[in-house]
């Protein structure tokens, strides 16, 4: 997602003259072609994520849209103080871009788990929260963020991740990127969502019907937003997030009460395992097997109820 994401914004800052990128010291081999192209437009800031958040709300307010890039909860979760009062509170034009969500850094310990960003940032005013799948919605999130600048946040995964669909990305509703007519269905934000995918096909095996929804904006303006979701009896939303403040949340809160959510999420306690994405997504159960049971097992004890 990391390298669609810097060919995008070389795209959008060559019709944007405005467009700026500041960095914490990171993204080498990614970031160079940007700053090789826009030398005036490029700035690395150092290993000072909150400095880096003051710096770019400064050039916002002198007329720039600006991109803060670093990794998982540095830009975050770090500068969260940074983002409520010198970026929403004077609604300023900067998109903070994180990479590494969820626990893609897995492999360099719990410091670097990027584990409850959406839910502290939906709490404040204003700002934008868009977590694309896979490179496509990458692209079209960037596209659309250099159209519609104001505070935002960009939530990234690392690098590799496959492209799991070419449907374009409503961010007025969420994405039906598989439709079964079933009534069921698996929403899912991020990455985790090619996992959403392949349970859907494990599912189908047995018979099994179900939608999968990419949920990429996460900061809704109305309840209409959720239309597409009012027709599913069940809905199991999956996320590389803890409970709190994620995506289970906001649809047990906006959905009819005969619509069941379940969730399936990042333990709440903290984790002392390193390891890889893959192997840390299997402890926390966020993987397809896990996906596909949840709704078997669901289904069977509604029969038997």
């Amino acid at each position: 997602m990391r390298t669609a994401f810097i060919e995008q914004l070389i795209v959008e800052a060559r019709k944007k003259p405005k467009l700026f990128l500041v960095v914490g010291d990171l993204g080498f081999s990614v970031v160079e072609p940007f700053a090789a192209e826009f030398p005036d437009r490029f700035l690395n800031a150092g290993v000072a994520e909150q400095n880096m958040t003051g710096v770019a709300a400064g050039l916002a307010s002198e007329g720039y849209h600006v991109f803060t890039y670093s990794i998982g909860n540095f830009p975050t979760l770090r500068c969260l103080e940074q983002i409520r009062n010198d970026i929403c509170y004077h609604n300023l034009p900067v998109t903070v871009v994180a990479v590494g969500a969820g626990m893609a850094y897995g492999n360099l310990g719990y410091s670097h788990h990027c584990v409850h960003d959406i839910g502290a940032l939906r709490g404040l005013p204003g700002i934008t929260i868009l977590s694309p799948a896979d490179p496509g919605e990458t692209r079209q999130c960037v596209s659309w963020l250099s159209e519609n600048p104001g505070p935002s946040y960009l939530r990234l995964g690392k690098a590799g991740e496959p492209t799991i669909h070419h449907q374009p990305v409503n961010l007025d509703s969420p994405t039906c990127i598989a439709e079964c007519g079933g009534e069921v269905a698996i929403v899912g934000t991020g990455s985790i969502l090619s996992e959403a995918i392949e349970a859907s096909k494990l599912l189908a095996k047995r018979g099994i019907m179900v939608d999968v929804f990419s949920l990429t904006n996460l900061t809704p303006t109305c309840k209409d937003y959720f239309t597409p979701l009012h027709k599913f009896t069940r809905i199991l939303t999956v996320e590389e997030h803890v409970t709190a403040g994620g995506i289970g949340e906001m649809l047990g809160s906006v959905l009819d009460r005969r619509t069941q959510v379940r969730s399936i999420t990042i333990p709440q306690s903290f984790c002392s395992v390193v390891g890889s994405q893959k192997m840390l997504r299997t402890a926390s159960k966020l993987s397809a097997s896990e996906f596909a049971q949840t709704i078997v097992d669901w289904g069977s004890n509604e029969r038997q109820q």
